[in-house]
Parts: C-alpha cells; structure tokens; sequence
C-alpha cells in the first residue's frame, strides 16, 4: 500500500499545531458491541512503553515571508511539512515546492527522525518549483479548495466528508478565547420557544446563522480551465502546461496560462487563440499572486477569506472518516465550478492523482493491511491505523459508485439481462442490487430475504473481521440504501470474474445445500474462528447422499483467490436463526412465546439472532453450569474443594446484577471447574473421583451442553434451514435444536426484561429511535421485536417517554418500508414531487393533498404505448405510471397500519396523522426529522405549517436532496479500547490520576489509528474534560469538553442526543469558569435540540431544565427560573417517583427560588417535602436530613416575620409599607456546588478508611441485590468520588456496570 494514503489529510491538523501545542489526531468507535477481548496480544499493561516518539521545533524559511517555527515529531514523514505549509495562512498558496536543508532536498516520503543533520532549530528552505501539468491541475484545484474552504455548501451536499458545526456560533465566538468577564452584564432571557410548556419548535434555529460575516466573500466571479486546453504541441515546447480563464469580481476577463515558471496572463480572448504573454504579464509562481496583482477585490477578499478560515477551529474544518449528511438544508446557490463538474463525471475519486498506477485495488489495499503485523504495540498502531484508512476509502468510494449506479451513470456488465439481475463494477468494485436474482431465495421470502441477505452478510463480515484471524479473508463490504434501492458494494476477489462461480467455491454450497463441499483448510480456519464465535463444526448431507463436514452455514461460500488467499463469502447466515420468527412443522415454542403470539411469520426466513444475544447466552449458560457443580459440591460436603466455590458463590452472586463480567471472574470460575477436574486425574480417591464426574455431568446436562463431560455451548446454524438435510445419526441433533429454541426464549424472557430494567434505573435513557435502537442492540435484541418491547413499556407508566419513542419508531420505520416500494420505478422527473406527496400523505392534516403530476410524463405516454410490450418491466426501469399520486392520506395510514401488524406485530390503534400525534403527545417535527433520518430525504431548512387544514404542509420545491444511508462495519483500535476500560476500572476504584493517564494514553492511541475525527475520540475527550474538572481543572475541562462538543457535531450530527450530552456537559464547565452567559447559551440550545429530538417529557429534559434553573437563579432571574425548575420537578416525580432523592432536590431548589421570591408559604410546603424524602430514605440521622430541617427552621422564621409585619400593618400600628425583605443573591460557589450535585459530580474529601468502608459496603450490596442497594445509595450518597449516574449510558463505552451512585 503506498504511503501516500497515510497522510492524505494530515496537513489541516497540522496546520493548528502551533496553535494547540498538542497533537490532536484521533478518536472511537460505535462498534462498543463486540467486547472481544479474547484477543491474547492486547495485554495492555506491560506495554506502556510507547514508541520513542520526540517532538522538537524547526525554522522554515519561505520566499517573500519571515521565517518561522513549527513543531514537528521525530515519527513524522516530510510530506505532512508541505501538508502544513499549504495550510497555513501566509503559505497556503504555494502547492509546488520542495524543502531543502543544507542545501539537500529532503525525501517526501522519509520519516523525519531519517533525516540526517536534522535537529532541533535546523533552517528548512521552501524552493519553488517548475511546474509540470499534473502539479499546475493540483495548483489550480487547490486554488479552488482555499477559495470555497468556509462555504458551508459541501456540508449541505455531503460530499468532501464536511459536516456541519455550530458551537462556536452558538458561543458567537470560542470560548477559550473569551476574557474572563464579570458575571453582571448578563443577557440570559431564553427565547420563547424553549420555555417550559411552548407549543411549538421552529426549525429555523437548528441552523443558527452567524451574525458577523457578510453574506459571501466573492474573491472572484469564476475560474475555469479554458476551452483552449490542451495546448497544441508548438505551444508545449514553450512550456504552456494548460490555460485558465478567470472573470474577476470588477467583472473583467483574463486569460492565464500555467507554463513551467508559473502563471502568467496571455493574449487569448473568447474567439481568438494567440497564447504570448500580455504585457505586463504578472508572472507569478502561484496563481493567487496573479490574481492579487490584477484584481484589488480579490486582494482584500481573499485577505479576509483567510483570517476567517485559520480563524475557524481545526476540528471544523478536518474531514470526518465517514460521510455525515444533513436531514435539512438551505436552498443553496448553485455556483460555476468546472472541478467539481469534471469531478461528477470522470469515474476518478479526486485523490488517484497522488497515486501511481492509477485506480486502487480496494481488494488488494484491505487484504494487505489486514496482514500486516501485530505482534507489539507499534505494530498493531499501524496494521489499525492502515485497515481504517483504507476502510473509510473504500466506504466512500463504495457510496460514490452506488450513487452512480442508481442514477444510471455506470454500465451494467450483463447489459442483455433485465434491470434487476444487473451486476456493475465501478472502480474496482462490485455492485449488484437487493433484489431476487434466478429465484435464488424464492424459498426463503423472495424479494424480501434478498433484501435484508446484504445486511445479515455484512454482520457476519463484521463478526469475522472483530475475530480477525490470520489467514482467513472477508470481502471489503458496504450495503446501501438510496432512493429506494438496496444496493450492496463489494471488493472483487481476485480471478473470480474469469472463472465460473460453480469452479471457483471449494467449500459450501452456491444451491442452498444440495451440492455441498468441504475444504479441510477452511474446516480449519473456520473452526478457530467457531471456536470464538459459538459456531459448531457439524455434518450434512449433499444430493449425492454423502455427509459433508461443516463449520459455518451451508451458503457460506470459500473461494480461494489467484492471490492464493483464503476468502470467505456469503455470510448471511452465520449465527442461528430466530425460531420466534419462523413457522416451523412440528416445533413447540415455550408456554412464554407462545403466551407472546410467537411464532409469528415474518416476510423472510433469514431472521437471525445477534451475536450479542448469544454472547449473554453463553455466559448465563455458563453461571448456571457452575452454580449447579457448585452447589452439588457443597451438598457431597467435599470441604477441600469448597474453599475456592464458596468465594466464587459470593462473587457470581454479586454479578447477578450485572449482565457482563469482566474477564477476571470467568478465569475463577473456570479455575474451580479444573480444580475440579485435576482432582479427578490426579486420582484422589476412588469414590470422590465418581462422584465429581457425576456432578460435572449432571450440570452439563443440567445447562444443555453438547459433550456430557464438560460445559459446551455452540451452536449448528443449518438446524432450522429449509433444503438442508442432516444426517440421521447425529445423536446430538435433539439437543442442537434445543439450543437454538432456548437461546430464542432466553431473548424474551431474560434480555428484553432486562432492557425495560435498564430504563427503570436509568442506566439507559434513549432519546430518540437511533439510540433507542442502539440500546436494544446493545442487549442483542432484534428491531424486530420493537411491537412486543412497545407493548411492554406501555404498561410502565413511568417509561412513558420511551413508549412514546418505541410507538414513532414502529410507526416511522413502518413508513420507511412503503416508502422504500413507493420509490421503486419512480420515474426521475417526479422525483421531488411523489416524495413530498408522500410526505404531505404521512405528516400534514390536509385531508386531500394536490399533487402535480409533471406533464412530460403524459407527453411521452401516449409515443410509449406501442413500444411497452417488447421491453422487460423491472423494479428499475422508470415507468409511466402515476400511480403514486393517487396516494391520499387515508390509504397511507391503512397501509402503516397493516405493515405495523405484519412486521412488528403491534396494532396502531388510530388511521390518521393528527389522532397518532394525540396519542403519542409527540411534535410533528420529530416524526419529520426521525422519517428523513431514515429515508436519506433531505428537506428544506424552512418553517412547515402541519396543522392547517387547508394548506399542505410541503411542496416539491421543500425536497432538496436525497442521500444515501450507508451500512459498514467499524474497524475497531483495540489497544486504545484496553487502555480506556482499564482507565475507566481504575476511576472507580477512585484513582484519578492513573485512570486520568491512561485515559490521556488512549486519546493518543485513538488519535494514531483513526486520526482526527472519530465519535470514539468524541467520547475519550468528554472523559478526560470530565476528569480534569473533577481533578479541579476547570479550563482544561472546558478545552477537552469544548473539542467533545465540536466533534460530536461534526461525526455525530448536529442534533444527535450525545451532542444534547455533550452541550450540557460543556455548558457546566462554562460556568465553572465564569462565563455565565455563555453557559445559559449552551443550555439553551440543548433544550431546544432535545425538545426538537424528544419532546418535553424525557429525564434529559429534567436535568437540563434543573441547570437552566439553578444558573438563571444565581443571576437573580426568579421568575423565569421558577418556571424551570417547576418543569424539572415535574419531570423527575413522573420518572424517578415520589421517594427517590433526585425528587428531593428538585423540591429543594424550587423552595429555595419561591423564598428568594418572598413566597415563604409555598418555600415551606416544597422543602418539608424534601424533608421528608431525606426522613424516609437516609434516616433522622444523616446531614442531609439535618440541613432540610435548618432550612425549614429558616423558613418558618422568615414566614412568621413577614406575617407579623403584616398584621402590623392591618391592625394600623404601623404606617409604613411593608419594609423590603431581605433576599441574599446566592454566591457563585454555592450555585456551582448545586450544579455538580444534579450533575452528579461531587469532589468530596474521603479518607482512606472511608474508601476501604465503602467498597465492603459496595460488596454487601451486591450480594443482597437491589432492596439494600437504596439504603447504602443514601449512606454513602456523599462520600462518592463517583462519576456521573446521569451520564447516559447509551454511549457504547459507558454501559460498563458502574458503581456510580446516586449523589444528592
């Protein structure tokens, strides 16, 4: 792989290096699900010894600019020097140069610490050099690039890898660079929309434009190559490499050339070609110093351009690993651009230019970096940081090319078949379309199974990937959706075009399991990565009734490269199926799915579980199996062996609770196993021998496990398939089958409590359906099981909000799905105008929406009629039809209905949009942005009036854009990921600082694998901000939570629930460091993005609401503060209940804002309620109790003053008015401690004993379960150097069961 790709873009983060003296390249990633940390090589702790990797500072000296310092590291190559020059502000316009020290030219490619002579304070030289063609394009692209760089339109249009970011308008300006102002002159009134109980949201705000910048920067009008280009070959031999034609912004026309010197203006007009130089012809090295030189605007703009580009923060301005899109957008102006029109057309991805040989061979790049090595830590930095690297080009190449494939823009290579069995290759890479091609599913669901087969392959393809295991090959893969089209994208096997595909697969089956074939170097390969994967090595029988040995489903196909490389394909199948889901002859379900209505029959018959859900499986399989040994142990009363199994009973106990242990406890519970089994062969005593054996084998049967002797669980994924026969005399078939059945049953009757008991203590709290999705994943639960979960939470009233986001997930995904038919054949030209029809027909009261129909459709009809019957109708071809406008409302609810039955299983009890709001209390606006989330529909940044009966809602001109939703697998940095959870381990013991250095360690590693931008950086630096706070730190908590912010816009999205987390965690640390103002700015607009994400009735929103409340009291804002906190008590009452101590806060600060009102009476009914709560659940004793109790005594007497003074003035003994009561504005302290307490921060001074105290207390109520754990959450409540309970635990990394503790 060339090393070209490595640094591709480095030079922007460089460029911020002086500035941030810190080295930011890097972050994590969503795939938190696969914890597979079997992988021996990871053993983190011995391999601190990070690599020798020396920062040092040298001089660069550049033609026409005072020299200067940048810092540099000894790892680094030469080519990320030119990265940074191009980037900085007084160098940027300079592409072709070479560095030279000594008078030496330096290498591009060598690492720096090669370098000889090269030390600290060394004068590098920039040297100009003469152009050649490829390098005058590259200028002249990069002209254009600097031009654009602070357009926000390549963010609109998802292309490039920009997203969007508004923090620092949001700020107006960066926070880090504000001085340090008095609190006084505060503006904090929010806007009108995000106060407590507004109707409606307006959209326009989510987009906030920024106030200081005018419009746009015109530099210049256009610049394009000429229609001169090439120059013919006498005017090659003068050196002119291509011609430029520039209009600049005083509307004047220059023709340039680019020859060998530089760019220079010559005497070509529109019509005559004479290519000499004009006279003067300003004759410049770079094109920028012309165009200073003829245009003054150009100068000036340009000038501005720049100070408000380096002005930017780097990480809005790094490309993100993968494409963002935005659900909405501005209309934008549509601008000449001949790069990015040469770019649209030509099959180049823009960066082949910086490669030899051309187009890349994806297959060749991902197989190559996956054998790199990996035996230490350096190693595996950069076999990780190359498989992302290539990962994140090919997913973007593959979506290029998919993009291309749908809008008919790439030749299919079987062009005589019709539309839908069409295959393509673009780029190298291979594209073919969800559809039933031969009737190769017609078994299993037809079109239906071949559109969710590409989504099942690619977890497979993930799975084996996470195994990563040598010798073993999967195809680079990425599934697509877009414009109705599943389109899957595939790297291309070596050789296996030239050949027939029945030659080429030595091992599996290409007919569904009639002929079947083995290979034993796969059966040996593929057993390894069973082992891991709980898949069992098994037989079945081919057509020529031969048993065929087997350890992976029948479709799974292997097929050995020209490359001699082992691959694997067709993985669709890789773990069980889901017998809930499939009807199957002669097959009980258990009372409790039958009790369900299982098994219902879905539209497919690939319905698989997830390899989460086998994980927890396995475990719970495995607790059980040694409790029984355990228990039968004890009851033979063998002591010697006991000693080790009653630790163990006590430890399994206490991770009852918990679904994941760590490693360390699964090595004991095997150790006892063995102790165990030693005994037997070291042959104690006869009769002790027996009887071990006998327990170990009534517990293996006890648990199911396949061998008698010992616990193993594994499952055979053909079991239930139809066309597949095993053999007759496979003893231990019954019990396969059990398997399969029991792993079903334990996902409705253990996981999907479980993940309702996972909302009750808030250790999950989705706010929308993506992370709703995600948290249901997370406990291996199928989306498909949505209906079953949704009817569950509507009988908790206290889940309530995630009923509500359950019911829009199952009503919008239902949508998606006849949204996905509706789009099939849509014809091009009525594009825009069916989707808002849909769209009108799903969310706008209008009763009866008018569609125009786009007459050219009929125009044509009546020419077509003769030709129709000759031509193959397919899902692709576009077809006349208007069917879609006869589409009304009432039809499209039906039909929801109907799919919300047959998928989910779930019965919408309404038929119309405005009934559906009611009862789900939901705003339109989040059906609006869930439904385009889904669908790639991006709509116009505009208000939308939904509830007016005669207007519809959305027009065709309100449909800007489709985009594609694309499917990949996320290459993990596993080292980083064993350096984060240690860290995170090491927090909860209560040692800050080394968990702060390893978590600081893994930023560094995280930075080296996925570079700059990654969501699992995002998370890693709203750690450490958090740890620095904590630590006292207050700036540099504000920086890292500041970068979290920033990134999490950029590779989250902008209204993504983790960026709500993250603003509010951003605004604490704002007001921390005094910057009061900005801190209400900040928890202004994560109210409103969760009010537009989630509505008003979420726990978030307490919290949020509570912040709001507290910093508007502390700047003397009674009134509207009252109205927040009332809000955020409300809230907490409904979710957290009466009893619980959040309540009784909350109580608590609404009192304290009535008495600073002089509204004692009301102060004194909410704080006896606090009192109260404190009463019941910590006891008369504890000083929370004691300090409600001083306040109601405070209280009472201010209460008993002002009545006093009342009567005074009734009964006329005194004439003057009520004298001013005396009201204390509260401290800024006292205000931040309130803060960290409903932030659930609290830095309290513990002694060393306390800690030893508190982890006994800690194990003790472990063992005693939930009923103990309230009373100790109170007791030790305050002696917590805990983190946050509020910290959502839907983000991948945090959902490790942590002892964090309810702190108030």
């Amino acid at each position: 792989m060339s090393s070209t790709d490595e640094f591709m873009e480095k030079g922007e983060i460089e460029s911020t290096k002086e500035n941030e003296k810190e080295k930011t390249d890097g972050e994590k990633d969503e795939g938190a699900e696969e914890k597979k940390e079997e992988c021996t090589s990871c053993k983190t702790d011995q391999e601190v010894v990070f690599i020798q990797d020396l920062g040092f500072t040298v001089k660069v000296a550049a033609p026409g600019v005072e020299p200067f310092d940048i810092q540099v590291s000894s790892m680094e190559l030469v080519q990320e020097i030119h990265q940074l020059l191009m980037d900085r502000e007084d160098t940027c316009h300079r592409t072709c140069f070479s560095l030279q020290l000594d008078g030496i030219t330096l290498d591009n490619f060598a690492e720096l610490k090669t370098v000889e002579g090269l030390k600290e304070g060394s004068l590098i030289k920039v040297v100009e050099e003469p152009y050649t063609m490829r390098e005058a394009r590259i200028h002249t692209r990069h002209v254009r690039d600097l031009l654009k760089s602070i357009d926000l339109c390549d963010s609109y249009n998802g292309v490039d890898c920009a997203s969007l970011c508004f923090l620092n308008t949001v700020c107006a300006g960066d926070i880090m660079e504000k001085k340090r102002s008095r609190p006084e002159s505060v503006d904090c009134t929010p806007p009108e929309f995000i106060l407590p109980g507004a109707k409606d949201v307006p959209l326009l705000p989510l987009h906030p434009a920024t106030r200081e910048q005018p419009a746009k920067l015109n530099c210049l009008k256009v610049v394009t190559p000429s229609g001169w280009n090439p120059p013919p070959g006498y005017r090659k031999l003068h050196g002119d490499l291509l011609y430029l034609q520039v209009i600049t912004a005083e509307e004047k026309h220059y023709h340039i050339t680019a020859s060998t010197r530089g760019f220079f203006v010559n005497h070509c007009t529109e019509e005559e070609f004479n290519p000499k130089a004009a006279s003067p012809s300003y004759l410049s090295h770079s094109l920028i110093e012309l165009l200073n030189q003829v245009s003054p605007m150009f100068k000036r703009n340009f000038s501005l351009l720049q100070k408000r580009r380096t002005g930017r923060h780097p990480y809005e301005r790094v490309p993100t690993p993968y494409q963002m899109y935005s659900w909405i957008g501005p209309q934008l102006d549509h601008n000449i651009d001949t790069i990015r029109a040469e770019d649209a057309f030509s099959s180049k991805l823009g960066y082949e230019e910086h490669i030899p040989g051309q187009t890349r061979d994806w297959n060749e790049e991902l197989q190559t970096t996956r054998e790199l090595p990996r035996k230490n830590l350096p190693e595996r930095l950069l076999r990780e940081r190359a498989i992302f690297k290539v990962h994140s080009d090919f997913v973007s190449a593959a979506t290029r090319g998919a993009m291309a494939v749908i809008d008919g823009n790439v030749m299919a290579i079987n062009p005589g078949e019709e539309a839908k069995m069409q295959m393509f290759i673009w780029n190298n890479i291979f594209f073919s379309l969800g559809f039933d091609v031969k009737d190769h599913y017609k078994d299993l669901g037809g079109d239906a199974a071949a559109f969710v087969a590409p989504r099942n392959d690619l977890q497979g393809v993930k799975v084996y990937n996470a195994v990563d295991l040598e010798g073993l090959f999967t195809l680079g893969t990425v599934v697509l959706d877009y414009r109705g089209y599943r389109v899957t994208a595939q790297s291309i096997i070596p050789g296996i075009l030239e050949r027939e595909q029945e030659q080429s697969v030595v091992y599996g089956s290409i007919d569904f399991g009639k002929t079947v074939v083995t290979h034993a170097k796969y059966l040996d390969l593929l057993q390894k990565a069973g082992n891991q994967l709980k898949i069992l090595p098994h037989k079945v029988v081919n057509d020529k009734q031969e048993d065929v040995e087997l350890c992976s489903s029948v479709e799974c196909k292997g097929i050995i490269g020209n490359d001699g490389r082992h691959y694997i394909l067709d993985l669709l199948r890789t773990f069980p199926p889901d017998v809930n889901f499939l009807k199957i002859e002669g097959m009980e379900l258990s009372k409790e799915a039958q009790a369900l209505g299982f098994p219902i029959e879905h539209k497919h018959k690939l319905s698989c579980l997830r390899q989460e859900l086998i994980d927890a499986f396995v475990e719970s399989r495995y607790m059980m199996f040694i409790k029984y040994a355990a228990v039968q142990l004890q009851q033979l009363g063998l002591k010697k062996q006991m000693e080790p199994v009653k630790q163990i009973e006590v430890k399994k106990e206490k991770e009852e609770g918990s679904e994941k242990e760590s490693e360390m406890e699964e090595d004991e519970a095997k150790r006892i196993v063995e102790s165990m089994t030693d005994s037997i062969t070291s042959g104690e005593k006869k009769e002790v021998e027996d009887s071990t054996k006998q327990i170990v084998k009534k517990a293996a049967l006890a648990v199911g496990s396949l061998k008698e002797t010992e616990f193993d669980i594994r499952f055979n994924p053909d079991v239930f398939s139809p066309g597949v026969i095993h053999p007759k005399d496979n003893s231990n078939f019954k019990k396969e089958c059990q398997l399969v059945q029991d792993a079903a049953d334990f996902l409705i009757t253990v996981q999907i409590p479980a993940f309702i008991r996972d909302c009750l203590d808030h250790s999950t709290a989705p706010m929308d359906g993506a992370t709703l999705a995600d948290a249901i994943h997370n406990r291996g639960i199928n989306m498909r099981y949505l209906g079953k979960i949704t009817e569950m939470l509507g009988k908790v009233p206290q889940l309530e909000y995630v009923y509500v986001i359950a019911v829009s997930e199952v009503v919008m995904r239902s949508a998606k799905h006849l949204f996905t038919l509706f789009l099939q054949g849509m014809d091009m030209l009525s594009l825009s105008c069916s989707i808002s029809h849909f769209l009108n027909c799903l969310l706008s009261s209008c009763p009866t929406p008018s569609c125009t129909v786009p007459d050219q459709i009929h125009k044509k009809r009546s020419r077509n009629r003769s030709k129709k019957a000759t031509t193959k109708t397919s899902p692709l071809t576009p077809t006349d039809s208007v069917e879609w406008a006869n589409l009304t409302p009432k039809t499209l609810w039906a039909q929801i209905k109907a799919e919300a039955k047959s998928y989910f299983d779930w019965n919408l009890s309404i038929d119309g949009i405005d009934a559906f709001v009611d009862l789900i209390n939901l705003n339109k606006m989040t059906l609006l942005r869930s439904f385009c989330q889904k669908t790639g529909v991006q709509i116009m940044l505009r208000e939308y009036q939904f509830d007016n009966e005669k207007v519809q809602s959305f027009s065709e001109e309100d449909i800007v854009n489709m985009y594609p939703i694309v499917k990949h697998i996320n290459p993990r940095a596993t080292d980083a990921y064993n350096f984060y959870t240690t860290g995170q381990s090491k927090i909860q013991q209560g040692f800050l600082k080394d968990g702060y250095e390893l978590i600081s360690e893994a930023l560094n590693l995280l930075n080296n694998v996925y570079g700059a931008m990654h969501p699992e950086i995002a998370q890693c630096l709203r750690m450490l901000a958090r740890l620095n706070y904590i630590m006292g730190d207050h700036m540099e908590a504000m920086s890292c939570q500041q970068k979290a912010v920033l990134m999490s816009e950029r590779v989250n999205g902008i209204d993504h629930p983790y960026t709500i987390t993250e603003y509010t965690h951003l605004a604490l640390y704002c007001f921390a460091n005094t910057q009061v103002s900005t801190a209400l700015k900040l928890l202004y607009r994560a109210r409103y993005l969760a009010l537009l994400v989630t509505g008003e009735n979420h726990p978030e929103l307490a919290l949020i609401d509570s912040n709001i409340g507290l910093i508007l009291h502390a700047v003397g804002e009674y009134d509207i503060s009252l109205r927040f906190l009332e809000k955020a008590l409300q809230l907490n009452l409904t979710y957290h209940g009466p009893k619980s101590l959040k309540v009784a806060v909350s109580y608590h600060l609404v009192a304290r804002t009535q008495s600073c009102m002089g509204d004692f009476r009301s102060a004194l009914t909410n704080e006896k309620e606090t009192f109260t709560i404190y009463k019941t659940q910590l006891g008369e004793e504890h000083e929370k109790t004691k300090e409600s109790g001083e306040c109601l005594r405070h209280l009472t007497q201010q209460a008993v003053v002002l009545q006093k003074k009342m009567n005074d003035i009734y009964q006329g003994k005194t004439k003057t008015g009520l004298p001013p009561i005396q009201i204390q504005p509260p401290s800024m302290g006292s205000v931040l401690d309130m803060l960290n307490i409903i932030n659930g921060i609290l830095f309290v001074q513990i002694s060393q004993q306390d800690i030893e105290n508190f982890k006994k207390e800690y194990e003790m109520r472990q063992k005693d379960g939930p009923a103990k754990k309230a009373e100790i959450e109170g007791e030790f409540g305050t002696k917590s150097l805990k983190m946050d309970p509020e910290e959502k635990s839907c983000s991948p990394e945090e959902s490790s069961p942590s002892p964090a503790i309810e702190s108030s």
